[in-house]
């Protein structure tokens, strides 16, 4: 039996259907409502609002649960790898050994960037930060292969071509912003162990791959891959929305992502905890501070928008450092600090009251500074992480029939109809109001 709710607006009643979603939770569809009443709802950063039906992602920020195409984030982690945990989010299974294996086999022969695009790099001022390069390679991708989607086959070849060169771009830029010589992808190398390799082997060093480093990555990258309405996959997707192509959607989510509030989140938190260690600073006063509404600073990598538990991904990526960390023989003081901030703000009521936990990027900073990714990259890593989800949800938002371009409304708040003043009465010093 179909569920409504109903509103009552200047006495008249208006029935809202109510959709509810496979896991059970439900949505009042309101399309009908300014139509029927002139009114629209208000709603500051869409929080409440649901923008479309998807099958990629299930969050639960109540319980903490995290499940991509119905698998939970935590098996995902342990026993999947990134190339793996991409397809599952593209196509909605987990592929057969010949599936991997070709999608494996396509990424590498998609690795190599056209030399042209090099010029792009070598020209970009030596202090540009990675992620606005990134994204205007990303949208420059288009000159180079123009073509338009029209088939499943097309769609498959644009989504493994941005999940490979967007990686080799990112190791170029890496490469070029310190004067060092690019290194070009191998075919003998998986995903993650190529990108490692791109950015840090060189002729006078070579670079010692690690397993549980190639392990962490993988893990890293997966715990980025999707998270479903998040502010840059809007982004994607409103871009998306008027028809735009994919490079300039993917482009829009980067320059989104590139945000401190998001994917710079992780650089925020080491540049805080860096300062925490350099001025010597004690965890009390440092939880007081971000206690008090007076004092401009904040405890980054605490709290996020969904989840009001613990970040199950937060969780993964304390393990992978704990780990990690030992085995490269590195004892970093900001991973203890990080633990002590997060065993004293845990046991304080504040936090606990305000729903205050630790997100992912409390501690993927600390992974990726131990991999040697300097901080300006972290961006940029987690980017590549998030591909998949960004491609997947706009071919999703793309086949959805029921989606329009977006147009979100407002509330007018300012001045009333008002008559035009002529310059003459505006200006007392103004000698006449002729047009110049």
């Amino acid at each position: 039996m179909k569920e409504y709710a109903t509103l009552t607006i200047d006495g008249k009643e208006l029935k809202l259907p109510v959709i509810i979603g496979t896991e059970g939770e439900k949505a009042i569809d309101i399309r009908s409502l300014r139509q029927e009443t002139g009114c629209i709802t208000y709603d500051p950063g869409f929080a409440n609002t649901g923008s479309c039906k998807s099958k990629i992602t299930f969050m639960n920020g109540e319980k903490g649960i995290l499940r991509h195409r119905g698998i939970p984030i935590e098996q995902l982690a342990e026993k999947s790898s990134f190339v793996e945990t991409s397809y599952l989010i593209m196509h909605g299974h987990l592929p057969t050994r010949k599936e991997l294996t070709r999608t494996s086999i396509m990424l590498n022969d998609q690795s190599m960037v056209h030399e042209d695009m090099q010029f792009f790099f070598q020209n970009y001022p030596r202090l540009s930060h990675p992620m606005g390069i990134l994204s205007a390679m990303v949208n420059a991708l288009r000159s180079f292969y123009p073509e338009i989607i029209t088939t499943q086959e097309e769609f498959e070849k644009v989504f493994i071509r941005l999940l490979s060169k967007v990686r080799t771009m990112a190791a170029m830029s890496y490469k070029i912003s310190r004067g060092h010589k690019v290194i070009y992808p191998r075919t003998d190398y998986t995903y993650c162990a190529n990108f490692l390799n791109m950015m840090f082997d060189s002729p006078v060093n070579p670079y010692r791959l690690d397993r549980d480093v190639v392990k962490a990555l993988n893990t890293f990258w997966i715990l980025h891959a999707d998270h479903e309405q998040n502010c840059s996959t809007s982004a994607v997707k409103t871009v998306g929305s008027s028809q735009a192509n994919v490079y300039a959607s993917i482009s829009a989510g980067i320059t989104a992502l590139w945000g401190p509030l998001h994917g710079g989140a992780n650089q925020a938190v080491i540049e805080m905890l860096t300062a925490i260690h350099k001025k010597g600073v004690g965890i009390s006063e440092v939880v007081e501070k971000a206690k008090n509404r007076r004092s401009s600073f904040r405890l980054m990598g605490f709290g996020h928008r969904v989840y009001k538990t613990y970040d199950p991904r937060a969780k993964i990526m304390k393990k992978v450092c704990d780990k990690v960390l030992p085995k490269l023989k590195i004892n970093d003081p900001l991973l203890e600090i990080a633990k002590q901030l997060e065993e004293v703000a845990l046991s304080d009521q504040y936090f606990v009251d305000k729903n205050l936990y630790p997100n992912v990027d409390f501690y993927s900073g600390i992974l990726l500074r131990a991999m040697g990714i300097p901080t300006n990259m972290f961006p940029v890593m987690f980017a590549i992480g998030r591909l998949p989800g960004w491609i997947a949800q706009w071919k999703e938002n793309m086949d959805d029939k029921e989606q329009k371009i977006t147009r979100p409304r407002q509330i007018y708040t300012g001045l009333n109809k008002s008559p035009y003043i002529p310059i003459s009465k505006r200006d007392s010093d103004s000698e006449d109001d002729s047009d110049y």
